[in-house]
């Protein structure tokens, strides 16, 4: 079972670059209230290594590929589910109040596009008689 990830908690959006060394940068308060810029350290990068899969290779080499496979799968389906959880699912009130922006722009719309189209067609019909 996968776990569960928890909320980050909120802090700064988005590190700048200094322009000059190339390091980020994180702002510091002073007391006018400005924001005065100080480099950052680098972190230590960290690797991930994936461990083998846990099919075990009984007759044959296709037994081995059917049972890795699945595990690829349920290990996909695990991580999807995850990801679903961290997904801001919109209300009820605002999947209806987007519905009808989208219909009520569909039409209007379709009734520019029949306005042009009749406009054009009749158009034709007086150049060609």
């Amino acid at each position: 079972m996968a776990r569960l990830q928890r909320k980050k908690s909120p802090g700064p959006k988005k590190k700048k670059q200094d322009g000059a060394a190339g390091k980020p940068v994180q702002p510091e308060a002073t007391s006018e209230g400005a924001a005065s810029v100080t480099p950052i350290a680098k972190k230590k990068a960290y690797s991930v290594t994936r461990r083998p899969s846990a099919a075990v290779k009984t007759k044959g080499e296709s037994s081995g590929k059917i049972q890795g496979w699945w595990g690829q799968s349920m290990q996909f389906l695990r991580e999807v589910k995850v990801e679903l959880k961290k997904v801001a699912w919109p209300s009820r009130k605002q999947t209806l109040g987007s519905t009808v922006v989208v219909l009520i722009l569909v039409f209007i719309i379709s009734a520019f596009l029949g306005v042009v189209d009749m406009g054009l067609a009749s158009l034709v019909r007086l150049v060609l008689h």
